[in-house]
């Protein structure tokens, strides 16, 4: 018998399907995932999202495994150095806002804030467990992603507008929006 899924994805790419089926709207609490997903969201701007997930591979190596520590060091020779890698989307723009992202994140550690407390506590610390019938009632963006992109700006992140943000609420599980009718949905819910 055939899984009942979200209607956004396609379900005969069987990359899209993992990703689905194990990974997006899964509350996570891991850095390096957080700057991941953070990365990887701006970094879709524009793109289809199946083309960064057959690029992530490529990601995770060009940054270093996403510590931000590291990316945080890039230099300009870096960006030189990525703009050849055919691993990844290879927009100036997107892989500066990547180690300018890594050092505002940094730099907000070390002024006392913790990344992640602070990415969950637009959500009240918990995921929000929401309840729609089809895709189409998604939005988006909320007063959330509003938010949170309004505050990472003024931090210094970059590509971070609302609709990017609630992408990647939605991505990190700060968000259950699988529909109601998805298998997820209720697996989702117990992990929250």
């Amino acid at each position: 018998m055939t899984k009942q899924r979200c209607g956004w994805g396609d379900w005969n790419d069987p990359l899209y399907l993992v990703y689905h089926d194990e990974e997006w709207g899964t509350p996570s609490r891991d850095r390096s995932h957080l700057f991941e997903m953070l990365v990887l969201e701006g970094a879709q701007a524009g793109l289809s999202w199946t083309t960064i997930l057959r690029k992530r591979g490529g990601y995770r190596a060009a940054f270093e495994g996403f510590r931000p520590e590291r990316v945080a060091e890039f230099e300009l020779d870096d960006v030189d150095r990525l703009m050849l890698d055919a691993g990844i989307v290879r927009n100036r723009a997107k892989i500066e806002s990547a180690i300018d992202n890594a050092r505002a994140l940094v730099a907000m550690e070390q002024a006392g804030t913790d990344f992640v407390e602070h990415v969950w506590s637009f959500v009240g610390g918990h995921a929000r467990q929401n309840g729609f019938a089809a895709t189409g009632e998604l939005p988006a963006e909320t007063d959330e992603s509003r938010a949170l992109s309004k505050d990472l700006k003024k931090r210094g992140f970059r590509f971070v507008g609302p609709t990017t943000m609630y992408a990647f609420m939605q991505a990190v599980g700060l968000v259950n929006d699988h529909t109601v009718d998805c298998f997820r949905h209720d697996e989702v819910a117990t992990l929250a």
